[in-house]
């Protein structure tokens, strides 16, 4: 009788087979050297660089064999163990194998509940670790404690490019753990600190350090209640601050005085690409602001103010600014109660526009009537590739202009009709239009009530129009 271990080598391999990648990695190690050396010849593990075990409730237990694999493994470089229950022993596990493996480059933490003392090990190996490169600890409830043990190791590390530590009851206190570090590190380029409730203060601590860093070009600073007094903060940095590209700000309630810090910093700033400033109670006074800026501003290329309600009033003033920019290719004007007035401000805007590329529109109410006004903008219009009207309330009759204008539009690549109540007449209307449209690759149809009779002509039209498919 053959013991496993003197089993064949091909049978061996038939029998990695049949194995899932979690089993692979985790549990065929470290049971014997035939083994170890069958494993390292094996196809399938030699080949193994990305392992997802999120939500598998592997808890500590877990975390030690996933350890004990990376310790020899040398192929593996994305390791996701989010939402497993680990605990800061699962996290010193982890830890300690980060200490000797030299190939992991991105390691995701997230909703773990490792706590500050499971920061305070992952931080001890950043200090010696030159490898990794991304890693989410987001969720952790690590607190101000934890991102002083994370600071700390900023303070050593020289790998890490991409840290997110949002949703972790920082507050002001943790801001200003990771801006002091962020004063003398010189690799991290992506910060994530959203909900973290930092509060002016904090965001006066990260504005502090914008000015020295050279190196930081992606924050996340959402949902951390900054206020005017933060958005000043930030806004003043950014007139002098030349490396940061990318700011995420939602939900921080800056309201139309903090739009109108940030319109004055878009002013003179040179570098800022992407600028997120969604649910902002910024309305029309704030929309005014910084569509003023924009009409001047040559960096911006994406906008997105979601959920201001700027009204019509607000689109008109983006309107007015899309006839002079010629740098933006992305809004986002979502949520915004425009209606159809302010529909019509925008299509008369995007006749002439030549660099708006992606435009979202999605639930405004704009009716058929705005329907019928970007319709009538879609048969002039030669930039536009996307365009989101979800939820709109144009109806069939809706349905019906804008796949009037498809029949001559030879730009637009992506639409999203989704949620708008077009029914069997409306989607009729659309797959006779992508009879003859052959540009349209991606089209959106989320929740039209359309009966077998009409999905059977969408079929036969996507048929004849190889390049459209349905979402």
């Amino acid at each position: 009788m053959h013991t496993f271990s003197a089993l064949p080598v091909e049978l061996v391999y038939r029998i990695m087979d049949h194995q899932d990648d979690r089993t692979l990695f985790c549990s065929m190690q470290n049971i014997c050297r035939r083994l170890n050396q069958i494993l390292s010849t094996y196809q399938r593990y030699q080949t193994l660089t990305t392992l997802h075990l999120e939500g598998n409730e592997i808890r500590a237990e877990g975390a030690q064999r996933i350890a004990n694999a990376l310790r020899t493994n040398t192929t593996l470089t994305t390791l996701n163990l989010e939402g497993n229950e680990i605990g800061a022993e699962g996290a010193q596990n982890i830890a300690n194998a980060l200490r000797t493996n030299t190939t992991l480059t991105t390691l995701n933490l997230r909703s773990n509940g490792i706590g500050a003392e499971g920061a305070q090990h992952i931080a001890n190996a950043l200090q010696t670790n030159t490898t990794l490169t991304t890693l989410d600890l987001s969720s952790n409830g690590i607190g101000a404690e934890g991102a002083q043990h994370i600071a700390h190791a900023l303070g050593t590390n020289t790998a890490l490019t991409t840290l997110d530590l949002s949703w972790n009851k920082i507050g002001a206190k943790g801001a200003q753990h990771i801006a002091d570090a962020l004063r003398t590190n010189t690799t991290l380029t992506t910060l994530h600190l959203s909900g973290n409730p930092i509060g002016a203060r904090g965001a006066q601590h990260i504005a502090d350090v914008l000015r020295t860093n050279t190196t930081l070009t992606t924050l996340y600073l959402s949902g951390n209640s900054i206020g005017v007094e933060g958005a000043q903060h930030i806004a003043n940095v950014l007139r002098t601050n030349t490396t940061l590209t990318t700011l995420h700000l939602e939900r921080n309630g800056i309201g139309g005085e903090g739009a109108q810090h940030f319109a004055d910093a878009l002013r003179t700033n040179t570098t800022l690409t992407t600028l997120d400033l969604r649910w902002n109670q910024m309305r029309a006074e704030g929309a005014q602001h910084i569509a003023n800026a924009v009409r001047t501003n040559t960096t911006l290329t994406t906008l997105h103010l979601e959920g201001n309600e700027i009204g019509a009033e607000g689109a008109e003033h983006f309107a007015n600014a899309l006839r002079t920019n010629t740098t933006l290719t992305t809004l986002n004007l979502s949520w915004n109660e425009i209606g159809a007035e302010g529909a019509e401000r925008i299509a008369n805007a995007l006749r002439t526009n030549t660099t708006l590329t992606t435009l979202n529109l999605g639930t405004n109410r704009i009716g058929v009537e705005g329907a019928q006004h970007i319709a009538d903008a879609l048969r002039t219009n030669t930039t536009l590739t996307t365009l989101n009207l979800i939820e709109s309330r144009i109806g069939a009759a809706g349905a019906q202009r804008i796949a009037n204008a498809l029949r001559t539009n030879t730009t637009l690549t992506t639409l999203d009709l989704s949620w708008n109540e077009i029914g069997a007449e409306g989607a009729q209307h659309i797959a006779d239009a992508l009879r003859t449209n052959t540009t349209l690759t991606t089209l959106k149809l989320v929740r039209q009530k359309i009966d077998d009779e009409v999905a059977q002509h969408i079929a036969d039209a996507l048929r004849r129009n190889i390049s459209a498919k349905l979402v």
